[in-house]
């Protein structure tokens, strides 16, 4: 096989590594859209803050003691103990869960009714309030996020020997893939199917339909709106979880993994913002075209760096002729 096409062929299977990165994401604020009809400006502090608290409940780290040393004169930082992986992501699903009460009983509960620019506008509030005690509580130091299972089986970091050594047999040029961004590809695969089953198969999940298609007459067959908004926003958190765990042990947790959530917008107009299956395909096709453009396109005649605009250029031309993305619902209005 040609060197050129070989190395085409590794581009584009890196690009659909990092679509599944950003369908991660793009699925939290699906899940948020579809049930309540809030645009959740706040889903990438929320997996900021997710990893934060599972690195700080990791390493026994001591909430708010940089704020409490400075009120009382104490020196705390740790416990003095670490816990395990597993049930650290307990105790921060737990969090998130409480997190999600927190939101619907002393935010949406008070806006239900309102313009969806002012939820909107209460989305963009929560993520800043988000930041700052994310900051008050874990510092703002760059940390090292590692989930293992046992001593020395960890979340596998850097390229794939086997399939480098695989490919580099039967096409004379080995493919450089990255570890995690295999377990990524697969947790989203599995993200997804559980999600899908949910909704299809479970009462909760028919209830959370429901509530999408009509609020009223979700109400008038006894669903509690309270209870389904409580339960999208726990999803949604358990999303941001499992995103904030990926790109935080991808690139380390700091204060712009926030960011991940500008590249999730591009991949809800894709995808629609009702989708699941729209947010992964979405995903893919975002990560795939940044990618091969920039290799084919960007680097030889623009000068690179076509990634940070690509993924927006190519958003602004679905908004143009296909505004509701490739899965999404077409609404008519009449007047």
């Amino acid at each position: 096989m040609p060197e050129q096409l070989a190395f085409t062929i590794e581009v584009f299977l890196n690009g659909l590594m990092a679509g599944v990165l950003y369908a991660l994401v793009a699925l939290g604020f699906v899940l948020i859209y579809k049930a309540s009809g809030i645009f959740n400006y706040a889903q990438g502090v929320m997996a900021l803050f997710a990893a934060m608290t599972l690195v700080g409940i990791q390493n026994g780290q001591v909430p708010f003691a940089h704020l409490i040393n400075a009120i009382f004169g104490t020196d705390l930082h740790k416990f003095g103990w670490s816990v395990h992986s597993f049930a650290a992501i307990l105790l921060t699903v737990i969090v998130m869960i409480g997190l999600a009460w927190a939101v619907q009983r002393f935010v949406f509960r008070h806006l239900v009714g309102q313009e969806p620019i002012i939820l909107f506008m209460a989305t963009i509030g929560l993520a800043y309030f988000l930041e700052g005690v994310a900051d008050l509580m874990w510092g703002s130091e760059l940390k090292t996020l590692n989930v293992c299972a046992a001593e020395g089986t960890c979340l596998p970091q850097g390229m794939n020997v086997w399939l480098e050594g695989t490919t580099y047999e039967a096409l004379g040029y080995g493919f450089f893939i990255d570890n995690l961004d295999i377990v990524a590809s697969i947790v989203a695969a599995v993200l997804v199917i559980g999600l899908v089953v949910f909704a299809q198969y479970t009462k909760q999940g028919r209830a959370m339909r429901a509530v999408a298609d009509d609020h009223q007459a979700a109400l008038s067959v006894g669903v509690s709106l309270n209870f389904i908004w409580i339960l999208v926003w726990s999803l949604a958190g358990f999303v941001a979880l499992v995103a904030g765990i990926m790109w935080g042990a991808k690139s380390g947790v700091q204060f712009s993994l926030s960011l991940i959530a500008l590249k999730a917008l591009p991949v809800l107009m894709l995808g629609g913002f009702t989708s699941i299956p729209g947010a992964i395909v979405g995903g893919l096709i975002i990560g795939v075209g940044e990618k091969l453009f920039e290799f084919l396109i960007g680097a030889p005649f623009l000068g690179g760096a076509t990634e940070n605009w690509f993924a927006y250029m190519l958003a602004l031309l679905f908004l143009v002729f296909r505004p509701q993305g490739l899965f999404g619902e077409k609404l008519i209005e009449r007047v």
